[in-house]
């Protein structure tokens, strides 16, 4: 097998500080790395996906219901759409950006000088991947039902993710089992200091 990581959405906005922060999330970027250090030679491929809002129309919304509206996040040419610093870009071969003007969450929406993600992967030969990222209820599921849509071989790598809540994020893991992803270890919680 020839296998790819898919680093999803470890931006800015939706790390701690952010427009849409998730708790952990910073820690999620900092561990990819770790994990990239330590097992880079498991993958043949890394790439990265990222929000990179323009005008999503309805996505955004002054009064968010957090389902299908969301605050303002991601706005191309501001920090919050940037990669984590403490994310290493280095090993990214590639960024696929998704969701100009319409909301998007999965990875395989994304482009990198106009080549979509699915077919990047297969014109190197990809039949695996690995995905890490944010978050694991809303834009890693996304990713990795679609991923196991284009008949791609799709492991979650739990430790390497954060949920925004714990219902909605055991709710897309039930989803992602169903649709035979493989999860391994367990979802990252950050560590609450009182």
């Amino acid at each position: 097998m020839t296998r790819a990581l898919l680093v999803v959405d470890v931006q800015n906005d939706f790390t701690e500080g952010g427009s849409l922060a998730v708790d952990g999330g910073a820690e999620v970027a900092a561990r990819i790395t770790e994990h990239l250090r330590d097992r880079r030679g498991e993958y043949a491929h890394v790439v990265a996906t990222r929000d990179h809002h323009v005008d999503p129309g309805g996505h955004f919304a002054e009064v968010p219901d957090y389902v299908d509206t969301w605050p303002a996040h991601c706005v191309v040419g501001t920090g919050g759409e940037e990669l984590h610093p403490r994310l290493d870009r280095g090993p990214i071969e590639a960024v696929f950006d998704k969701g100009e003007h319409a909301a998007a969450y999965s990875g395989f929406e994304g482009r990198a000088d106009g080549v979509a993600l699915a077919d990047w992967l297969r014109a190197r030969g990809v039949d695996a991947v690995d995905i890490a990222g944010l978050t694991a209820d809303h834009c890693v599921r996304a990713t990795a039902l679609d991923a196991v849509r284009e008949g791609f071989a799709v492991r979650v790598l739990l430790p390497l993710t954060a949920g925004v809540a714990a219902a909605t994020t055991e709710a897309a893991l039930d989803q992602l089992r169903g649709a035979g992803v493989e999860l391994t270890g367990d979802v990252h919680r950050p560590v609450r200091h009182s």
